[in-house]
């Protein structure tokens, strides 16, 4: 079963999640008799915790009892502000150029992955990251050209450092959705003397606008996907489908990627790894966002992350 975090008053929870509702992990937890780790982290949960067990023992108790009574300890997910599975990655790193036709569409040249490795870049995680329902803010200063990025994210489970790309999934918690928003016509200091690697640097800096981040609802645990390579994806701007693509499509696959991160920077639990967005992006349309858009970015599997559209806060 899929799991989430949401907000209980003043208080951050943990539970399983099911697409129109959740079951608090507290409440479930007392109806097997089954105790689990304090707090709100799913980590300890998932596939590499050591509560894993526990959480499988309560699934099998919830699986033996009636409908009724399971539905007694539910809540609608629309009555809950729902958190992101991983509310403070100490790294959050994001591929760039990791789907071929979307590099096409681009204007590049898509190159065979042996000839190549993959591109990573940062965001930071304390400003970037969005709740499911939260806004994506619009920045004053560059509003006019912000674009959509759908992907599939990887959460580490276990400390890792140089992990061979046969071993690496055995590192993976759990697998979440990231909608990578990006600015495409950012330009700081438009009046500047020109230099070579500024075209690079703007695009960098593009990525990293407040709210640029949204991640959700949920987190699929590692264990109840044999293969993140089969995944369907869609992204929709006011229910108009821009982004229609399977995890399939990726040049380098997870367990590559995890390989070729971990052979210079050491991963650590909670870390994200967002593994780059399939074709469709706004970019290569001519359609960007704007205040009242609502975004809804699926993978199968996992759910819809929701986002509206607004201006920057004043």
């Amino acid at each position: 079963m899929r799991l989430c975090r949401y907000r209980d008053g003043n208080e951050v929870r943990a539970a399983f999640y099911e697409d129109d509702r959740l079951i608090p992990l507290s409440a479930a937890a007392a109806l097997a008799g089954v105790e689990l780790p304090a707090g709100d982290s799913l980590l300890p949960l998932t596939t590499c915790g050591s509560a894993r067990e526990s959480v499988r023992r309560i699934e099998e108790e919830l699986a033996r009892r009636d409908a009724g009574e399971i539905a007694q300890l539910a809540a609608p997910t629309s009555s809950v502000e729902l958190e992101v599975p991983v509310p403070d990655p100490s790294k959050l790193l994001l591929l760039a150029g990791n789907y071929a036709k979307h590099v096409e569409e681009t204007g590049f040249r898509s190159e065979e992955r042996a000839r190549t490795f993959p591109y990573v870049f940062m965001k930071p995680p304390s400003t970037t990251l969005t709740r499911p329902g939260d806004p994506v803010r619009l920045p004053v200063g560059s509003p006019d050209k912000i674009d959509w990025e759908l992907e599939l994210a990887v959460i580490i489970g276990r400390r890792c450092r140089n992990v061979t790309e046969q071993d690496a999934l055995a590192y993976v918690a759990g697998y979440t959705i990231v909608n990578d928003i990006s600015d495409r016509g950012f330009r700081p200091n438009v009046n500047r003397t020109q230099r070579d690697k500024d075209q690079f640097f703007d695009w960098l800096h593009g990525k990293w606008h407040d709210t640029f981040c949204p991640m959700g609802p949920c987190l699929l645990p590692a264990d109840e996907l044999a293969d993140p390579q089969t995944l369907a994806m869609r992204l929709t701007v006011n229910g108009h489908v821009e982004q229609e693509a399977s995890t399939a499509e990726m040049v380098f696959p997870v367990a590559a990627v995890i390989e070729f991160v971990s052979s210079f920077v050491t991963l650590e639990p909670g870390d994200v790894i967002s593994t780059g967005t399939p074709q469709g992006v706004g970019m290569a349309k001519g359609k960007f966002l704007r205040p009242g858009d609502v975004l809804e970015a699926s993978i199968e599997r996992i759910g819809v992350l929701r986002n509206p559209v607004a201006g920057e806060a004043k």
